[in-house]
C-alpha cells in the first residue's frame, strides 16, 4: 500500500516531464482509469485574473445550496492537498495515496506501451477526477491550469457552464502574443450547445468569445455592467446590487472582487437553467462566507499586513487601483517575490514607486524563482530604497522594523511564496 509520502514523492518526481500543452497524454491516462470525469458535471473556469476567487464564490454558493461540490485549484497556498477539495475539505492523505497508486500504475503502463509519461498537472488532474467521482460530487468547479483549449482540464466533455474571468496578457510564450490569441486558447473550453458566462471583457476579447459560442451553438451570457449598481468599496465592507438583488456583500477584499462576485452570481443563475436551483438567500450567504487565501488577504493588524498574488500586468493594475482606493495616505512597506518567467518588470514599475521601502525575497523551493538580488536590481530603477532579504522570515522582520503601527506592509508577487510568508507572519506575532 502506497503511503502519503510515497505518493507525494511520485508526484514531485513527475516535474521532470515539464509542462506539456495538449490532450493526447491526459486523454490516454484518464481512459486507462475508466474516464472518471465522464461521470461528473462541471463548471469550467478560464481567465487570466480572478478565476480562483470566482471559483471560490461559485463553489461556496453551491455548497450553501446543499450540493456536494468538488473544487480543483492551482496553485495552492497552505497545503498540497488544497488543490483537490469537496465542500471545502481537502482530499484525505489516505485517499490521495490510494488513488495515486492507481495513477502511477496507469502511467507505468502508458510508458511501457510507448506513450509519454504524463506531466505533474496531468497526474493531479486525473487524481482529482478519481476523488470527485468517489465522493459522488453533484458538481465540480474546475479551474484551468494554463490557457484552456490545450489545458489538461479540457479533457472534460460534460461541462454545463464555461466561465471566463478577466482575460489579459499572461503566459505569452505558451498561449500567444496578442490578447485575441490568448482569448481563442482560453475560449477552447466552450462546449457545443451549452452555456458560457463571462465577466465584462475588453471588446476584442468579447468578440473572440462570442464568435466561438456562435460556432458551437452555445449561448453567451455576460455580467451586465449596467445592472451592477450601488457599488460601495471598502477594505472590509463592500457591497453592490446586481439585477434584482440588493446589497450583496462579498466578503473578499479588493476592488476587483465586485466584478468577480457578479460573475459568480451570473454563473449560478445560468446553472439554475441546468437544474441546479439556488435561492437569493443562498447566494447572499455564499458571497458572505467565501474564503480565498492569498488574494488581498489581511494576515496581521498592527501594522496592517496584507498579501496579494499580483504577478502579471492586469493583476498589478488592479492591485494598484485597490491600494490607492483603500490606503491613499498610509505609508507603505513592500515585500516582493516573483518567478523569473513572469512580466515582473511592469509589476514592479507600477507598484514599488509607492513604497517607502521595498524588501525582495526569493521564492523558496521553486526552480523558476528569481533571486532576491536580481529583483532588487530591477526595482532600483523605480525605487532606490530597496534591499534583498536572506529569507522570508528575514523579510518579515525587516518589514516590521521599518513599519510604524499605522503603516501598511504589502507583500505581493508570486502566489507560490505567499503561503510560507503567511506562516512566518503568524509564527512571529
Amino acid at each position: 500500500m502506497m503511503t502519503y509520502e510515497e505518493a507525494r514523492a511520485f508526484i514531485d518526481d513527475t516535474a521532470r516531464y515539464g509542462a506539456v500543452l495538449g490532450l493526447t497524454s491526459v486523454t490516454e491516462l484518464v481512459r486507462r482509469l475508466g474516464n472518471p470525469q465522464d461521470k461528473l458535471k462541471f463548471v469550467h473556469i478560464a481567465g487570466t485574473n480572478g478565476k480562483g476567487s470566482t471559483l471560490a464564490y461559485i463553489s461556496t454558493i453551491l455548497k450553501e445550496a446543499g450540493y456536494r461540490v468538488g473544487r480543483y485549484i492551482s496553485p495552492t497556498i497552505f497545503d498540497y492537498r488544497e488543490r483537490i477539495q469537496v465542500n471545502e475539505e481537502y482530499i484525505t492523505k489516505e485517499g490521495l495515496a490510494r488513488l495515486t497508486a492507481q495513477v502511477q500504475e496507469a502511467c507505468r503502463q502508458m510508458v511501457q506501451d510507448g506513450f509519454s509519461h504524463p506531466t505533474t498537472f496531468e497526474v493531479e488532474t486525473a487524481l482529482a477526477f478519481l476523488w470527485f467521482r468517489e465522493m459522488n460530487c453533484d458538481i465540480v468547479v474546475l479551474e484551468c491550469g494554463m490557457g484552456g483549449l490545450t489545458d489538461a482540464t479540457n479533457v472534460v466533455k460534460t461541462t454545463l457552464v464555461s466561465v471566463f474571468a478577466e482575460i489579459g496578457m499572461d503566459h505569452m510564450g505558451f498561449l500567444g502574443n496578442t490578447v485575441q490569441e490568448i482569448a481563442r486558447i482560453k475560449g477552447g473550453i466552450i462546449k457545443p450547445e451549452t452555456l458560457a458566462v463571462s465577466t465584462v471583457q475588453r471588446p476584442e476579447v468579447r468578440k473572440v468569445l462570442e464568435d466561438i459560442c456562435l460556432a458551437q451553438h452555445t449561448e453567451f451570457r455576460e455580467v451586465r455592467k449596467e445592472e451592477l449598481k450601488d457599488i460601495r468599496y471598502g477594505f472590509e465592507n463592500q457591497k453592490f446590487s446586481y439585477r434584482t438583488m440588493k446589497d450583496l456583500k462579498p466578503v473578499l477584499a479588493g476592488s476587483w472582487q465586485i466584478e468577480n462576485a457578479a460573475l459568480a452570481v451570473e454563473t449560478v443563475l445560468a446553472l439554475a437553467d441546468c437544474g441546479f436551483a439556488v435561492s437569493e438567500e443562498q447566494i447572499r450567504k455564499g458571497l458572505a462566507k467565501t474564503v480565498w487565501p492569498g488574494r488581498f488577504m489581511v494576515v496581521d493588524r498592527r501594522p496592517l499586513f496584507v498579501v496579494d498574488g499580483a504577478h502579471n500586468r492586469d493583476a498589478a493594475d488592479r492591485l494598484l487601483e485597490t491600494v490607492r482606493l483603500y490606503f491613499p495616505d498610509k505609508r507603505k512597506i513592500m515585500i516582493a517575490g516573483v518567478l523569473a518567467d513572469k512580466e515582473y518588470d511592469y509589476v514592479m514599475s507600477l507598484l514599488t514607486p509607492l513604497a517607502a521601502r521595498v524588501i525582495t525575497v526569493m521564492t523558496p523551493d521553486n526552480p523558476r524563482a528569481l533571486p532576491a538580488e536580481e529583483l532588487a536590481e530591477d526595482i532600483r530603477n523605480y525605487n532606490e530604497n530597496v534591499e534583498a532579504a536572506e529569507s522570508l522570515s528575514d523579510a518579515v522582520r525587516r518589514a516590521r522594523a521599518y513599519a510604524g503601527e499605522d503603516d501598511l506592509i504589502l507583500a505581493f508577487g508570486s502566489l507560490s511564496y505567499l503561503g510560507e510568508l503567511i506562516r512566518q507572519v503568524r509564527m512571529m506575532k
